[in-house]
Parts: structure tokens; C-alpha cells; sequence
């Protein structure tokens, strides 16, 4: 089906018609389920911390895809085509909307580094077959306070949940690995970029909603690009145990183009998402 959430673009009110009408695969229904009742609902008597967030989902702004695996060569190039397709077409949609993936969950029960290690795998797969080169303004070095995530062309934040979450629930997803893919023009649409006013506000009510929400002080790596000491690549999937983080950026970036031409030439397939008017406009 063309409107399947599996390998697909799609935008909320498809993904919403789907699980309702059971033609999603359990894993995404419990997903949605999940995802939609963490920003939209209270813990401790606090809202989601990322109110912007919160905001989107209410107002059915990102748009979705599902991955049948986190390690499989197909459905990694699956994400990539879809991923590009976003790149693509967000815009169009909304211009404040993130890609929210998720992952089909693995046989048994995985440790905080498994998912670590699974997030890092494919993030250096997706680099490995980017179809674009990196941004030229944008560092090849993790420990660079510039760097970013890239992928086609677009520098961007991916933010994870995932089911080891004990106290920061704010991150917690007790089905599987949820990656949100958030361009960095996304945050200058928004004027809340770390140099901004609007941004130093935004991040400390986000922070103090984080002390409530999870009932915890907010995490150390919590910091914004560009600032001296603060890095990107610790804050995509924040530590619940140090011991069982990387310490060191776990990613191999190189200018080198391309690497691989399994996303490149005419074979990438269109998107499939259906664009929804937006009820904040």
C-alpha cells in the first residue's frame, strides 16, 4: 500500500489513520502511542520539556517514517531514501516540521550501550551513502563545537528516546529507538538559535521543565552548537550511565565524495506523504 508508514514518508494524519484503522504494524501503533502521550501529556505535573515539540505534534506539523531495522543494509538505505525525500519536500509541508523515525524493536532486551552503538551505526551508515558532499562550512571533527550532524547537504540535529531511560524520562521510549531528525534551519525558523534572545529564554524554560518533568537536574552534555565547551554529538543520545557511553565521538567523517552510490542517480523513489493543511496557520 502506497500509504504504508513502513519505509515511507508520511505526515501525522496518515500515520494517526493507519494506526486507527489497525493497518500499521503493532510496533508503530505502540510507538505512535507512546510518542504522541510523552509530548502531549504531564509527569510531575510538568508538560514535555520541549515545548516546541509538544507544539508541533499538537499541531500535526512532522512528518513520520518507520524502520524495520537498525542494522539491516535495506531498511538503512530505506531511511536514507527517506530522508532525502524530506530534505526534499518538508518545506512544502511546513517549515517547521521534523522527521520522526522510528525503529522496530530488537529480540530481547538491549543495554544503554547497545543503543548507543546501534545510533552510531546508523548515523555513520547514512554519512557512508550520503549522495551529497559535506557542507564545506560545517567541521568533519566531532570535537569541533561547529560540528553537526549532516546528510544531504542539510546540517541537522538528530534527538533520540529510547527504553533504557530510567530517570530522564523526558527521553524515554519503552518500545525501541525513536530518532527526530531536526535540520538546523528548522531552529533559525524558530529565532531560537543560541545567539538569539528568544533562544537563551527558550532554553532556560526547557530546563526547567527538565528538572520537573524528569525529577532530575538536567544532563551536563545539555548545551547549544556553536558555544565554546559545548559539543553536539553527546547530546543526541544523552547518558543514563556514563560507564556504558562513548567518550569519544563515534563517528568517522571525511570529505571524501562519494563514498558509495547506492542513494544516487534516478532510482531513488518519490515521496509519498500527503501535505494536510496546518491548522497553526
Amino acid at each position: 500500500m502506497t500509504d504504508r508508514v513502513v519505509g515511507r514518508l508520511q505526515d501525522q494524519a496518515t500515520v494517526e489513520q493507519r494506526v486507527a484503522s489497525g493497518d500499521a504494524p503493532e510496533w508503530v501503533v505502540a510507538h505512535w502511542h507512546s510518542f504522541r502521550d510523552g509530548l502531549l501529556g504531564e509527569r510531575n505535573d510538568t508538560p514535555f520539556p520541549c515545548f516546541f515539540g509538544a507544539e508541533s505534534v499538537r499541531n500535526s506539523e512532522p512528518l513520520y517514517t518507520a524502520v524495520p531495522s537498525m542494522t539491516e543494509k535495506d531498511a538503512l538505505l530505506g531511511l536514507g531514501r527517506t530522508l532525502l525525500d524530506y530534505i526534499d519536500t518538508y518545506r512544502d509541508h511546513n517549515d517547521r516540521a521534523s522527521l520522526v523515525a522510528f525503529f522496530e524493536p530488537p529480540d530481547g532486551e538491549f543495554a544503554e550501550q547497545e543503543y548507543h552503538e546501534h545510533l552510531w551505526h546508523v548515523l555513520q551508515f547514512l554519512h557512508v551513502h550520503d549522495p551529497e558532499p559535506w557542507p564545506e562550512e560545517i567541521p568533519t571533527d566531532p570535537d569541533d563545537r561547529h560540528w553537526e550532524f549532516c546528510f544531504g547537504g542539510e546540517p541537522m540535529f538528530p534527538t533520540c528516546r529510547a527504553p533504557f531511560y530510567e530517570q530522564r524520562k523526558s527521553r524515554y521510549s519503552p518500545i525501541g529507538l525513536e530518532i527526530t531528525f531536526q535540520p538546523r534551519a528548522l531552529f533559525e525558523n524558530l529565532g531560537v538559535t543560541a545567539e538569539t534572545k528568544a533562544g537563551q529564554q527558550a532554553r532556560d524554560l526547557i530546563q526547567d521543565r527538565l528538572d520537573g518533568y524528569d525529577g532530575v537536574c538536567p544532563h551536563a552534555d545539555l548545551g547549544d552548537w556553536g558555544v565554546e565547551g559545548d559539543r553536539e554529538w553527546p547530546q543526541y543520545m544523552l547518558s543514563e550511565n556514563p560507564e556504558q557511553a562513548p567518550d569519544e565521538p563515534p563517528i568517522t567523517v571525511t570529505r571524501e565524495h562519494p563514498k558509495s552510490d547506492r542513494l544516487r542517480g534516478p532510482d531513488r523513489r518519490p515521496p509519498t506523504h500527503r501535505s494536510s493543511p496546518n491548522p497553526a496557520r
